[in-house]
């Protein structure tokens, strides 16, 4: 049975008198917003969904302000879900933060099953209503917003053609264990294939002679072929299982799964056996399919796993909305739908909205001011003229705290952050730059072109207390 939060007096109270004394400032801050009727009685109604009489029947369940402090500490402090169970079981001060005190602490299969149940619609209901909370307490006024995207990884291994077809006989072979059928062991011969494969694979790059990659491309190419039949032999008997096994629920995941094996065997034929490396809709993973292939230009990383994010923030880099792109959505399609979710909210059009070069195009500025926004900020400079140091006016540049030591709450001294919107501001930088290192005299502000010079000062003005969270 569902319940708000735990009756009895707390512990810290009775053991230690003075034990207000021991919370962080920061964490005292959080407890005195958690406690809203509202954020306990949406995770409530969530988990009253768990089963159709949670509200009236059942044993009574861990409470909802129980449910969503523990989260919130989890995600502050960057915790597995088993580590989160014994810091609060070992803490006074994390027992009464979430109204826990002297009863038992959920532990981590629980909570991971109540987390479940706050989906994105629960979270996206959160989030408004600690917006609401923000402009109550007159932190944000949505006077600005910033607008950037950032990829979320998921928990995948590096994918090749060969490591998923070997993780497609090795999850094949497990659900039809459980299914009870009798399946032949064959993990060694797969293993041995993927292991000659990487082998081969070291000799096959441009940097060999032609003779010495083409005896190894075709020795990878027998070695695919062996380790596509074992999957195929593989996916077959699952297919006639499911078959024989349908209606059954084990047998609903293992089809799922074969239908991804079946696409994983076309997509491996296309790409080694055909040489077609642009095969339509790549699965790079059969354990999170949702998976999408990135590139984003990162020197560092220039290919990512996972999804595009998008992130609009507020005054005191205040996250206001948050939203998963579809596969392939281009940036620039993300501006006005976050535009009109500003709007909503706020009531109203920010002043100032700046976003980086992706997002850049006329029409954008033109409904950027259609919608009555005063100052439109998107360079559209080329990527290799600018500079990531400078211009980390970016939500995704804040979370990876490249260009500014400000993250998102993370407490660290503000810097000021840059928003070059001139096509000749980042190249004078530079140039500046170069003389300094030729031992030329570099040119200071008072010898740059005065439209320039205005341009940056009024840009400073506009964006100042913004970027730097102030």
């Amino acid at each position: 049975m569902v319940r708000r939060a735990y009756r009895q007096r707390s512990l810290v109270e009775v053991l230690l008198p003075d034990g207000d004394k021991l919370w962080d400032s920061t964490l005292r801050q959080i407890d005195t917003l958690l406690d809203d009727d509202v954020l306990v009685d949406r995770v409530a109604e969530a988990l009253a969904r768990r089963h159709p009489q949670s509200r009236r029947r059942g044993r009574l369940g861990t409470p909802a302000t129980v449910v969503l402090r523990m989260l919130v500490l989890k995600h502050l402090s960057d915790w597995s879900f088993d580590e989160c169970e014994r810091e609060v079981r070992g803490s006074l001060v994390y027992r009464a933060f979430c109204r826990i005190d002297g009863e038992r602490v959920p532990d981590a299969k629980t909570l991971i099953r109540l987390a479940r149940l706050l989906d994105e619609p629960v979270l996206k209901d959160v989030l408004a209503r600690l917006v609401a909370l923000g402009r109550k307490h007159r932190v944000i006024r949505g006077r600005r917003l910033r607008v950037d995207t950032t990829v979320v990884e998921t928990n995948i291994h590096y994918p090749t053609d060969a490591t998923l077809l070997a993780d497609g006989v090795r999850v094949l072979t497990r659900g039809l264990r459980r299914i009870g059928e009798q399946v032949r062991e064959r993990t060694r011969s797969v293993a041995r294939r993927v292991f000659e494969i990487a082998q081969r694979s070291r000799s096959a790059g441009h940097r060999v002679p032609a003779g010495v990659r083409a005896r190894s491309q075709a020795k990878m190419k027998v070695l695919y072929q062996g380790l596509m039949r074992i999957t195929r032999t593989v996916m077959r008997q699952a297919e006639s299982a499911v078959a024989r096994a349908r209606g059954k629920r084990p047998a609903g995941h293992l089809a799922t799964t074969v239908d991804l094996v079946r696409h994983v065997l076309a997509q491996t034929r296309a790409r080694v056996l055909r040489g077609d490396t642009h095969y339509p809709g790549k699965v790079v993973s059969l354990f999170e399919p949702h998976t999408d292939i990135i590139r984003k230009g990162k020197l560092t990383k220039p290919t990512e796993f996972g999804r595009l994010v998008k992130i609009q923030e507020a005054e005191a880099q205040f996250i206001t909305d948050y939203a998963v792109c579809e596969r392939r959505q281009s940036e620039q399609a993300l501006w006005g739908p976050a535009l009109d979710r500003h709007i909503e909210l706020f009531d109203g059009a920010p002043q100032l909205a700046v976003a980086d070069g992706g997002f850049a195009s006329a029409t954008n500025e033109r409904a950027a001011r259609e919608r009555g926004v005063r100052h439109v900020v998107l360079p559209r400079q080329p990527r290799e003229t600018r500079s990531r140091a400078v211009m980390a006016c970016g939500a995704a540049g804040t979370a990876a705290r490249a260009g500014c030591s400000v993250g998102w709450g993370s407490g660290s001294s503000p810097t000021t952050c840059w928003c070059s919107a001139g096509p000749d501001h980042e190249p004078d930088r530079l140039a500046d730059r170069r003389s300094a290192r030729s031992g030329a005299k570099g040119r200071g502000n008072e010898h740059r072109d005065p439209g320039q010079e205005f341009h940056r000062a009024s840009l400073a003005d506009l964006c100042g207390p913004f970027c730097t969270g102030k």
